[in-house]
């Protein structure tokens, strides 16, 4: 069962989707920006005014349990008045406007301090002047009403002793004159006298209770802190609307950062070599320590100690008895030669024997010859004339100038070999190069572009993959590997190099072999070998091809014209 990744490389990970792909965040950013920028533009300036009114009680006020405050005033319900339609319609009439009480009254709003009998009555409009009336009017029409109905309620109280000492006074007036014909001392004398007393007496109440009323002030509240003129809008918050929108904006870019990281294919970091393609990754080389076509890195550079390291790894990784090492890659290109090229090198200098042979067999002419120029070695004989049984083994194999340790079979002169990379003859030279006790290094063509990459990693021990970033897509790694598992090579990892240019591989002047014409079977002269060694750095590489005809005494056939730099196969001057 796959172990799972801690969270920090969760984190990485997207982190590193957003550096590769910072500018969608940065492009939606800036547009969020300019969005909210465009809304705030767009929408209608609105102004707030606030009026505080401070609520007196009233005799009618019974606050509910539960109230907003300990007082007899229930605040909340009084904050649902200042919006009613009762209140609104006041106001209209104090704003001396056309415009319906319901509609006023959306524009209002009450707010309640904590532990205060204020309310904080709020009126939006769409100018300052409307927004300062519109609130005092609200709160002028909440005292009005709340003090008419104040009012209201005390004349009915009033009203109703009124009432109530009108008929205790009639009800005197008729014991009184019961009593002037009553017998003095009689029962009836003492009931009427014990009546009146009692009736007095609540008319006298009464009497208080109505003078009371009569002198009371009704107070409903007071204006504490009336409308002032709002110098500036309440909305659209332009500073709040644009970083409301710069905000939305990174966040739906780092959503597509992430979804274009998700969705791409392309491997662009070391990271998603060992993430996404599940292979662990030897050596990631950058721009910097990317090597040329020229030749192989210098052992102390930065580049070298790469491959150095790559070299330890390699060693530590194999067993006692294994001795072939091929490199493939995942993508057409030359990835798989610069770590071949390079890796033997780093094997050699360590005094083992090492043998590069290059299986890389290229498309056209022009690119027949990398491993020679990089290494200094003529371009022919190699492994096309050797496999074609033209030439032994000993006649390919060709020691390089600078690392004795390492010999060298290039791919030769020819344009093609279908069929040959799974021959009993190369079986037969990889078991005696074998059997000389060095380790044999394999440039193999990518395992997109050819299946010899597969047919080569079968006669080998282990196997390395050349994945070129941002050129390399996950199902081609994911393709590669199971090749190699199928052919049950052990693949010991991954060397990550940045995409390689056209600047990167170089241009040759001119081409580095000439092919025979269709005809008899080609030789090489002895002597031409040795001319043909190329010099150092980027010089072109040229070999005398000469035929044998069928009959001996015919003399040599002149060498074939060198062809122009855009030749192709078996083209001629």
């Amino acid at each position: 069962m796959e172990a799972s990744r801690p969270p920090s490389s969760d984190v990485a990970h997207y982190l590193g989707a957003v550096r590769r792909h910072w500018w969608i965040a940065l492009v939606a950013t800036a547009a969020g920006l300019g969005v909210g920028a465009t809304v705030t533009h767009s929408l209608p300036r609105a102004y707030e005014s606030s009026s505080s009114v401070l609520v007196q009680s009233v005799d009618q006020d019974v606050n509910a349990q539960g109230g907003r405050t300990k007082g007899s005033v229930n605040l909340d319900t009084e904050a649902q008045l200042v919006g009613s339609g009762a209140v609104a319609a006041k106001a209209a009439a104090l704003l001396r406007t056309d415009v319906p009480p319901l509609e006023l009254a959306h524009s209002v709003s009450v707010q309640v301090p904590a532990n205060t009998t204020v309310l904080v009555i709020t009126f939006r409009a769409d100018t300052p002047l409307k927004a300062q009336a519109g609130s005092h009017a609200f709160a002028e029409a909440y005292l009005r009403n709340r003090e008419e109905t104040a009012r209201s309620a005390l004349d009915k109280q009033i009203a109703s002793l009124n009432l109530k000492v009108k008929q205790l006074t009639v009800s005197l007036t008729g014991i009184n004159a019961r009593l002037a014909t009553v017998t003095r001392g009689s029962s009836t004398e003492s009931n009427l006298l014990s009546l009146r007393s009692n009736s007095q007496n609540q008319l006298n109440n009464l009497t208080g209770r109505l003078n009371e009323l009569t002198t009371t002030t009704v107070g409903a509240g007071s204006i504490i802190s009336d409308a002032r003129l709002p110098d500036r809008p309440s909305s659209p918050n332009t500073l709040l609307d644009i970083a409301t929108g710069g905000m939305i904006g990174l966040l739906i870019g780092l959503a597509l950062a992430y979804l274009r990281e998700r969705f791409d294919r392309r491997l662009v970091t070391a990271v998603d070599v060992r993430d996404r393609g599940r292979v662990p990754v030897l050596a990631a080389l950058d721009e910097r320590t990317t090597p040329h076509f020229d030749d192989v890195l210098q052992p102390y550079g930065p580049g070298g100690r790469v491959f150095n390291r790559l070299r330890n790894e390699v060693l530590a990784s194999l067993r006692a008895d294994d001795r072939v090492i091929v490199v493939t890659g995942t993508s057409r290109g030359s990835a798989s030669t610069l770590v071949a090229a390079n890796l033997a090198a780093a094997l050699a200098r360590t005094g083992s024997d090492v043998v590069l042979i290059g299986a890389h067999l290229p498309d056209s002419v022009v690119d027949a010859a990398p491993l020679a120029r990089m290494l200094g070695i003529a371009a022919v004989p190699g492994l096309s004339e050797l496999l074609a049984g033209r030439v032994p083994l000993n006649r390919v194999l060709q020691r390089t100038p600078r690392i004795p340790a390492l010999r060298v079979i290039t791919t030769g002169g020819s344009a093609t070999a279908a069929g040959l990379m799974q021959s009993q003859r190369l079986r037969d030279t990889l078991d005696t190069l074998r059997a000389q006790g060095g380790y044999v290094v394999i440039e193999a063509p990518s395992t997109s572009s050819s299946a010899d990459a597969q047919s080569l990693a079968s006669f080998a021990d282990a196997a390395i993959l050349a994945v070129e970033l941002r050129r390399t897509r996950r199902p081609a790694l994911v393709d590669a590997t199971e090749q190699l598992r199928r052919v049950g090579t052990r693949l010991l990892g991954a060397v990550v190099l940045p995409r390689l240019s056209a600047g990167t591989a170089g241009a040759l002047p001119a081409p580095a072999v000439t092919l025979p014409p269709p005809g008899p079977e080609p030789v090489v002269d002895e002597s031409t070998q040795q001319l043909a060694a190329l010099p150092a750095r980027g010089e072109p590489v040229s070999a005398t091809v000469r035929q044998r005809p069928a009959d001996e005494a015919a003399g040599p056939a002149p060498a074939t014209d060198r062809p122009g730099p855009g030749a192709k196969d078996g083209d001629q001057k």
